[in-house]
């Protein structure tokens, strides 16, 4: 099935919309063409108009992801802790939000190990966040760097 070029164009949008509202993302054109978002120095992910989204994980967390289904292996870093999923309807909008926002917070939650992470990060309730995306006992594993 071809994807429909406007309800991806429009779901891009939406997302970049979304990310960008929420607190402590910037938003900035990538290096390689798309929209990025970054917490502080990090980067969590970037879209492609054309529906390419490339998020940032932890080792760990990127295999639980792929292992469940959740995401795919970079489409050219396939090594690193980049994954790559490909948003071809509207209807993938909020698994792509689900993808970029535990992505964000487990930047965050690293961020907020540092005491200017701590400080400027301090009013984002990581532990209860996580919690509202429910992710498997395995992915959340991951996320807090422990054994499932």
């Amino acid at each position: 099935m071809t994807p429909d070029r406007a309800a991806v164009t429009e779901t891009v949008d939406r997302l970049i919309d979304e990310v960008g509202s929420w607190p402590h993302v910037t938003v900035a054109e990538h290096r390689f063409g798309g929209t990025e978002f970054r917490v502080g120095p990090r980067e969590i992910g970037h879209v492609h108009a054309w529906g390419m989204l490339d998020v940032a994980y932890l080792r760990a967390l990127r295999d639980a992801l792929i292992a469940e289904g959740h995401t795919g292996v970079h489409h050219l870093l396939t090594e690193s802790g980049w994954t790559t999923y490909r948003i071809g309807a509207a209807e993938e909008f909020d698994h792509a939000r689900w993808l970029l926002r535990l992505s964000y917070l487990y930047h965050v939650a690293v961020l907020q190990k540092t005491p200017a992470g701590a400080e400027e990060l301090g009013d984002v309730d990581v532990e209860a966040e996580l919690a509202a995306l429910d992710p498997s006992e395995k992915v959340r594993a991951a996320f807090e760097r422990r054994a499932a």
